[in-house]
């Protein structure tokens, strides 16, 4: 995937300078929540089974950040331009929220699974345990530290190419 989309490499590479934040937890979580899809939003619910009606959230873009937190991503870093469909934006929204997780909810940030729980049941929900009695969500946890597994096996065979430049 960087092989084909170097600036995304380098956003990644920013966000793991910057946050601390390893690369493939970054993009395990990019997976997850939007399957690489700039303008991915929750689906409509349905009124009468077949109008399209309203979304269950906020979310969008890669990150699928609620406009409240982006809100609170944008105030906090001065990027008050940033978009939720760039990717660059979206992964250092990512870095920036794992970084408060380590803060608020002492998670390594190594820890693909904790940090995603924490991402989707906020930094409060996260600390009261009530992701603890949704098996789906657990699911999706587990989904998330395999591919980060994944992706680091990936990314370390790679990076020394990567890290050459387009030129070679």
């Amino acid at each position: 995937m960087f092989d084909e989309r170097r600036s995304w490499y380098r956003a990644a590479e920013r966000t793991q300078e910057r946050w601390g934040v390893p690369v493939h937890v970054t993009m395990a979580f990019i997976y997850q929540e939007s399957g690489f899809r700039a303008r991915a939003r929750p689906e409509r619910t349905r009124l009468l089974w077949v109008i399209p009606w309203t979304r269950p959230s906020t979310a969008r873009g890669y990150a699928q950040a609620l406009s409240t937190t982006w809100n609170d991503y944008q105030s906090e870093t001065g990027n008050r331009i940033a978009s939720r469909a760039n990717f660059g934006d979206a992964v250092d929204f990512i870095g920036w929220y794992n970084h408060h997780s380590v803060r608020r909810s002492n998670i390594p940030l190594t820890d693909a699974r904790n940090l995603y729980l924490a991402y989707h049941e906020g930094h409060a929900g996260y600390n009261r345990g009530t992701y603890q009695n949704k098996g789906w969500l657990l699911e999706a946890a587990a989904a998330v530290e395999r591919n980060a597994v994944r992706y680091q096996t990936q990314y370390e065979s790679c990076r020394s190419d990567l890290d050459r430049g387009w030129f070679f």
